[in-house]
């Protein structure tokens, strides 16, 4: 019988199916229901930093009282904190695996107390989902790096649970990234956050909504990191996130060095009934393959395992094409 227990940032998980934070992960009764499913923990939907503060500025809009604008944006916040807090109790309640609590933040000061009442809650673990869109051209790399740093720091000050980071792709050296919150005290990080997406109707001339789910065709960085990192930051628990939307999809992951794999558009699309489908995929594979549990192929193809490393790194096409001729 095939063994799918893993261990994900000093979690045990009975197997490796993490539901990423998103709607699906709103209410407790879903996640019950998710579970059941089969998958190994659960992501709660992120509390945003961002919309809790245009909350507060909605309400202040329509206020005849300006002076009172700090109480409204207090009460707009601890209001949305205790929704918050309800949906990690109820959840732990009915939930026997690892339940993750989420907050998509871009400022240290806003979340670092608060941390401590997630934990007291029940969160099993907290996934900072940090966010910073830089548009200002004077700003530093290094800044980037220094935001993510200073909320990690913070955040580790108030809480003893694990602190997971969930990041995108958008830094010249994820490695180091990786590599740093690890030295800083995070026990996990997440490859890749999937932000929001503009786009353009030509016809309207206005910024519209882009796509919201991810493809099978973001699975392809998605291992390329995961193996770098596995490989050039191996203390550091990894979760690997879009464009996983089958079983094989999963195997590809753990073979790169991924402890986890995040879904979320595959159940979307194609219901809860994909998780059973994933796992029955994953056993049938490990069975064909003579692997007794998921840790004795984990990280076979790994930046430091994988016969021809430099596949990874590889960038250009010339290669390709030229073979085409």
């Amino acid at each position: 019988m095939a063994i799918f227990e893993t261990k994900y940032a000093g979690l045990t998980l009975r197997n490796p199916l993490i539901i990423g934070s998103s709607g699906l992960t709103d209410k407790a009764k879903n996640n019950k229901k998710l579970e059941d499913a089969g998958v190994g923990a659960i992501v709660l939907k992120s509390l945003f930093e961002e919309q809790i503060n245009m909350q507060g500025d909605v309400f202040m809009q329509s206020s005849d009282f300006p002076e009172a604008a700090d109480y409204i944006r207090g009460y707009v916040k601890a209001n949305q904190l205790e929704k918050y807090l309800s949906l990690i109790r109820e959840t732990k309640s009915l939930c026997t695996i690892p339940v993750i609590a989420s907050i998509n933040c871009y400022k240290a000061s806003a979340w670092a107390e608060f941390a401590k009442q997630i934990e007291e809650a029940g969160a099993d673990a907290i996934e900072l989902n940090i966010f910073y869109l830089c548009t200002n051209p004077d700003k530093s790399p290094d800044e980037m790096f220094d935001l993510y740093i200073s909320i990690l720091e913070k955040v580790k000050k108030h809480v003893t649970i694990p602190v997971i980071i969930k990041t995108g792709k958008g830094f010249s050296n994820i490695p180091r990234l990786a590599n740093q919150l690890h030295l800083h005290g995070a026990q996990g990080i997440v490859l890749f956050n999937r932000y929001y997406r503009p786009d353009i109707d030509v016809y309207k001339m206005r910024v519209i909504s882009g796509e919201v789910l991810s493809s099978p065709s973001d699975l392809s960085d998605t291992i390329r990191w995961t193996a770098l990192i596995a490989g050039l930051v191996p203390a550091i628990s990894i979760a690997s996130s879009c464009g996983v939307y089958q079983w094989n999809d999963v195997i590809k992951c753990l073979l790169a060095g991924a402890h986890t794999v995040q879904i979320c558009s595959t159940v979307y699309k194609n219901g809860t009934e994909i998780i059973p489908k994933m796992l029955k995929g994953i056993e049938e594979w490990m069975n064909e393959t003579k692997y007794v549990s998921v840790s004795e192929f984990r990280g076979k193809l790994s930046f430091s395992n994988a016969e021809n490393p430099s596949m990874y790194e590889r960038s250009q096409f010339m290669r390709y094409f030229s073979d085409k001729k």
